[in-house]
């Protein structure tokens, strides 16, 4: 009876507890929409998503997608019961609060905006008998004098308009800013037989590349940095458990677009931290709030993205908020985390308007971090913006040189970039570089919970700073070489050991993958290189049995002199199908990055072969991220051909016009 009294017991008390929850269903009016509820978020599939578990009472329902206005709506969820909302999504289109603000700002900073002349005419005093347009009663000369009347007023007809046809439309990205990047030539193994790069960690480029791609669009070439495309992803490395606070692993085997060549993998694991050993951070949110921000893919997502590391506080961490605009502004000094209530609704009151005084914002994050700094602890600036600093200390020199001094303060920096248009990837990179930290791009929710959420220790803790890597290779075995990526990030070779020289961080839990290709030695492949030697000859180790050694040096976080590691590799080679998913996954990854930057050194490279690798390499893939890239790659394969097709119809198609050097027009009335 005990056990029969127990068991109904046990069953009562689940259907109480089903009770407490309910099911939410989200119907969308268009695809791709991330919605979120009760601290979830789910990406709508087939225009829907299906959130369980969610508890009785009342929930806000967000749902965003760039280029569109936000959806928002507080639901009732009843226990045990299914809800469906219906969010309808309407596209974005620029705001009059935008040109006001602009407008405001120019008179605040003392520009005179030139009259225009129908803003004068509509501006002239109306008659008040007729309506007319002219003097007032009073002025009007006496009936004797006045000129004789003008004819009643007879409309024109409309004249002929001339429309070109089929005009081209506007590149959306017009205004954003990509270096130019070039590719890692060959090597000489024999005379130059070292090769010298920083670590990245950066992933901004990946999703940068996505952005493009889901808006059907190949991305530009500068704007692909095979490095970052690589880095976006984890890899299963060994965790560190010697004295250093990462490990190095290595593999060799057929470099899958040239079976004539070879592909050496070099891959670093962070050390895993639990989110409660990581040391208690003294963060400052520097929040680009100028008029440019005025998207909802920017200073909306910007405000759901925050709110999601703010959520995941500790009462041991710190949060201050400062923007700048037309000027900056601490909006909420250093709070502790406990007080999630307090930072939220700083964040949530945030409005965009006015130009972009970035220069004044680093100025005034570094202080505040400075004021509050603790010994032992995270000190990192968190800058989001979209890169177009235009007021004051502006200049990609003069913000770099900032922050080369500001981090001398052992405060690091983090930079966020967001939306598009106007998006400032060259300059991003390059502050991130200066700042003892990293960048990525947020292009929506997931991504968000991605860098702040999912990956938070590595972007807020840093195990391992002014990391370098260089490597020597034995010319006995390799002909030629060429580092795949990094081109950003080389050092010279004598900048290895020298401890002055700023390199990049590692973040807990990060993995760095960096590959290299190279040309066996007694290929007869043609390399260029440098003329023979005249005054001194080398020599080559022909019995040694290593294809290369790899030597790394890093800096504790709060330390000054580095420690060496060295590895030699023997010329040990695996079968492309025997490598591990990490090898096959990361040169899929290679080979996208050389496909669409239309590589020279591509060779048999294709979408078919790298998607069919990264499928049989898809590893645990618990969040998901390799199958989503596998989508990725099948939709730039698509748009790849249609631009093929488009290219070669163009080709043999004549342009068929009288007219010399003039576009075909069409008449219309």
């Amino acid at each position: 009876m005990q056990r029969l009294a127990l068991l109904a017991c046990l069953l009562v008390g689940g259907v109480a507890h089903a009770e407490l929850t309910g099911t939410v269903v989200v119907k969308t009016n268009v695809s791709d929409v991330t919605c979120s509820i009760a601290g979830k978020s789910l990406p709508t599939k087939a225009r829907a998503a299906r959130f369980t578990g969610v508890p009785a009472g009342q929930h806000r329902l967000q749902c965003i997608k760039a280029g569109y206005r936000p959806f928002a709506k507080t639901l009732t969820v009843v226990g045990g019961q299914t809800l469906t909302v219906v969010a309808s999504l309407s596209a974005s289109t620029p705001k009059a609060d935008d040109e006001k603000a602009r407008d405001v700002d120019d008179l605040l900073s003392g520009k005179v905006r030139a009259a225009q002349p129908a803003a004068a005419e509509a501006a002239a005093p109306i008659g008040r008998a007729s309506g007319r347009r002219g003097p007032s009663r009073r002025m009007r000369r006496p009936m004797s004098r006045r000129a004789p009347a003008k004819p009643a007023y007879r409309p024109r007809p409309a004249p002929r308009v001339m429309i070109a046809a089929d005009p081209a439309p506007q590149p959306e990205a017009s205004r954003e800013a990509y270096d130019k990047i070039g590719e890692n030539p060959y090597k000489d193994a024999l005379r130059e037989p070292l090769s010298t790069f920083s670590i990245d960690v950066d992933s901004a480029s990946y999703a940068n590349v996505r952005r493009f791609i889901n808006s059907n669009t190949l991305p530009p070439k500068d704007a692909v940095r095979i490095e970052e495309l690589i880095n976006y992803f984890h890899y299963d490395y060994p965790d560190a458990d010697g004295p250093h606070p990462f490990s190095v692993n290595t593999e060799i085997s057929t470099a899958p677009w040239n079976p004539a060549h070879r592909l050496v993998h070099i891959g670093l694991q962070g050390k895993k931290l639990d989110v409660a050993q990581l040391p208690p951070s003294n963060l400052v949110f520097l929040l680009d709030v100028s008029g440019s921000m005025n998207n909802a893919d920017k200073l909306p997502l910007l405000k759901q993205a925050f709110g999601l590391l703010v959520n995941n506080l500790r009462p041991q961490d710190r949060v201050a908020i400062v923007v700048y605009a037309g000027a900056a502004g601490l909006v909420l000094d250093s709070t502790p985390g406990s007080e999630k209530g307090k930072i939220l609704e700083a964040l949530n009151g945030l409005r965009a308007g006015g130009s972009t005084a970035g220069g004044a914002g680093i100025q005034l994050a570094y202080d505040v971090a400075k004021a509050h700094f603790q010994k032992g602890g995270n000190n990192r600036v968190i800058l989001a913006t979209d890169g177009d600093f235009n007021v004051g200390t502006s200049s990609d020199g003069e913000l770099t040189r900032l922050i080369e001094e500001k981090r001398k303060s052992g405060v690091y920096l983090t930079i966020l970039g967001f939306g598009r248009g106007n998006y400032q990837d060259a300059k991003m990179e390059k502050l991130s570089n200066a700042g003892n930290g990293n960048a990525a791009y947020i292009d929506s929710i997931l991504e968000a919970q991605k860098v702040l959420v999912t990956e938070m220790g590595g972007t807020l803790s840093t195990i391992a700073k002014d990391v370098k890597i260089q490597v020597e290779f034995n010319p006995a075995k390799v002909k030629a070489y060429r580092l795949i990526g990094y081109v950003n990030r080389k050092l010279a070779a004598r900048d290895f050991n020298d401890d002055k020289k700023d390199a990049g961080e590692l973040g807990a839990g990060h993995t760095v993958t960096a590959l290299y290709e190279i040309i066996p030695a007694g290929s007869k492949e043609a390399v260029p290189g440098i003329d023979a030697l005249k005054y001194q000859k080398t020599a080559v180790a022909n019995d040694s049995p290593e294809l290369l050694t790899v030597k790394l040096r890093y800096k504790q976080p709060d330390g000054e002199k580095s420690t060496l590691i060295e590895k030699p590799i023997n010329d040990d080679e695996i079968v492309l199908s025997k490598t591990s998913d990490a090898f096959r996954f990361s040169s899929a990854i290679a080979e996208f990055g050389m496909l669409l930057r239309d590589s020279e050194f591509k060779q048999d490279a294709s979408y078919d072969a790298l998607i069919a690798r990264a499928k049989g390499a898809m590893g645990k893939d618990a969040h998901g991220f390799r199958f989503d890239f596998i989508g990725l790659a099948k939709k730039a394969r698509l748009l790849s051909s249609a631009k093929a097709v488009q290219t070669k119809a163009l080709r043999k198609t004549p342009l068929k016009t009288p007219l010399k050097g003039k576009t075909p027009l069409k008449m219309a009335r």
